[in-house]
C-alpha cells in the first residue's frame, strides 16, 4: 500500500487513547471533548451504573449525543452507508441509521481469520450488490491480542501477519470486484500499544496511598489502563485532591478545570472533577491490583507506543507518497472530500491531508463516489469514484 498510495510516518490519535473514543474522533472529526464519546465504558454518576464496552455499544445515548458521524451526515445528502463492527456505527443519530450495520457478539472471537475473510467477503457484496458509497470495517487485533500478550510478543508479531494476510485479501478482492479504479481505501486504527510493567516496584496502586480513602469517593472509574476518574463526595473535593496530587510521581491526578488543555478532552460534561492519567507501561489499580494485561493503551497520546499507521491507496490518492505525522482529527475533512459531502462542524483542516490527493480529485459531479475505510482496530473502505 505504501508503494502504491500514501503512507504517513504515523498518524497521533486523540486523547484518550482508549477504543470507543478514538474511533468516534476519525468519523467525526471532532476533539474528544467536543464529541462526548469520552470512555469505552458507559457510566452515569447519579445511578452508579457502570457498563462494559460490549454492552456500551448498544446505549445509544452514550452515542447520541449531539455530534453526527460521517454515516448520517453522507445520508443526509444522498449517499448509502455501512458500518461492519465499527464502535459507534449499529445506534442511531437523531433518529437516523446507516443503511447496513453489523454489531459484534459480546463472545465474538477477534481472531478468527476465516471469519475475517468472510466479513470482507460480506463488504465487498454491499459496495457491489447493496450500491453502498461508504463502508466503516472494524476487526479487533492486532489489539486483542497485544493486550494479552504484549506488543513486543512472538504472538502479537503472528497476529500483524495474520492482519496484513486480510489487507492483501482486501485488496485482491477490490481488484476482483472491478472496484480498484473507484474505490478509495485507507487503512488505519484507534491507538498504538505499549509494554505494561507489571513487575515493576512502585506499582500506581490506590489502596496503598497513606493519605487516601474510598469513603470519600461517590463514584469512581479505575482499573481501566492508565486513566482514571473520580467524584469526591460533598465538601471533600478539596480534601482528595490533596492526597492524591502527590501521591505517586507516575500518577498524574488534575482537577478538571485544570487537566491539560492541550489533550482536548477535560471540558466536556461527562468528565468528573477529578481525573487522571499514569506514565507510559504504568496502569492505574484501584481497591484491588486487578489489571494483569501485558499491553495496554489509554497512555499520553504523545508517547511514541501510542502513535499508529495511516496507508491510504486508490485511484484518488498519489502513489509512493510518505508524508508527515499528523493527528487523527484531520481523517474525516479527508473523507468528506473524497465522497463529496458537505461535513459537519469539526476540528479537523482538509488542508492537512489534500496533498496526498491528485489535482482535481475532489468529486466534482454527483456520481455517487465510493469509500472504504478499515481499520485494523477499526479500518475503513472508502469508495470513491474520482
Amino acid at each position: 500500500m505504501a508503494r502504491d498510495g500514501v503512507k504517513a510516518r504515523y498518524m497521533t490519535p486523540a486523547f484518550v487513547t482508549m477504543t470507543s473514543p478514538c474511533h468516534f474522533t476519525l468519523v467525526t472529526g471532532k476533539y474528544i471533548e467536543n464529541h462526548g464519546v469520552v470512555h469505552n465504558m458507559f457510566y452515569n454518576t447519579t445511578s452508579k451504573v457502570k457498563l462494559p464496552y460490549h454492552a456500551t455499544l448498544g446505549i445509544q445515548s452514550w452515542w447520541d449525543n449531539g455530534s453526527i458521524p460521517i454515516w448520517i451526515t453522507a445520508q443526509r445528502q444522498g449517499l448509502k452507508t455501512g458500518s461492519f463492527f465499527y464502535p459507534g456505527g449499529n445506534v442511531t443519530y437523531q433518529g437516523m441509521a446507516a443503511t447496513l450495520s453489523r454489531k459484534e457478539g459480546i463472545l465474538h472471537n477477534y481472531k478468527d481469520e476465516k471469519e475475517w475473510r468472510a466479513n470482507v467477503d460480506t463488504v465487498m457484496r454491499w459496495l457491489t450488490e447493496e450500491g453502498l458509497d461508504l463502508v466503516t470495517l472494524y476487526f479487533g487485533e492486532p489489539d486483542s491480542t497485544g493486550h494479552k500478550f504484549g506488543p513486543e510478543s512472538p504472538e502479537r508479531k503472528a497476529m500483524v501477519e495474520q492482519v496484513d494476510r486480510t489487507v492483501g485479501y482486501l485488496r485482491s478482492r477490490i481488484a476482483s470486484h472491478g472496484l480498484a479504479g473507484s474505490l478509495n481505501l485507507i487503512i488505519t486504527s484507534d491507538h498504538g500499544m505499549a509494554t505494561v510493567r507489571k513487575n515493576a516496584s512502585d506499582l500506581v496502586e490506590f489502596h496503598k496511598f497513606p493519605n487516601f480513602t474510598f469513603k470519600d469517593i461517590e463514584f469512581e472509574l479505575l482499573d481501566y489502563g492508565p486513566n482514571g476518574m473520580l467524584l469526591p463526595k460533598e465538601g471533600l473535593l478539596d480534601k482528595v485532591y490533596a492526597a492524591l496530587r502527590h501521591a505517586h510521581p507516575r500518577l498524574h491526578v488534575y482537577r478538571k478545570e485544570d487537566f491539560p488543555a492541550s489533550f482536548h478532552y477535560a471540558s466536556h460534561p461527562r468528565i468528573t472533577p477529578l481525573l487522571m492519567y499514569s506514565d507510559p507501561g504504568y496502569v492505574i489499580h484501584g481497591r484491588l491490583s486487578v489489571q494483569f494485561n501485558n499491553g495496554e493503551h489509554g497512555f499520553d497520546n504523545k508517547s511514541p507506543d501510542m502513535k499508529t499507521i495511516f496507508r491510504a491507496v486508490g485511484p484518488s490518492f498519489k502513489k509512493g507518497l510518505e508524508v508527515e505525522p499528523f493527528d487523527s482529527i484531520h481523517v474525516y475533512e479527508l473523507m468528506c472530500h473524497l465522497l463529496g459531502i458537505k461535513p459537519e462542524a469539526n476540528d479537523g483542516r482538509l488542508s492537512t491531508l489534500l496533498p496526498t490527493l491528485h489535482s482535481g480529485s475532489a468529486v466534482q459531479t454527483r456520481c455517487w463516489p465510493r469509500l472504504l475505510m478499515g481499520l485494523l482496530v477499526a479500518w475503513m473502505l472508502l469508495a470513491t469514484t474520482p
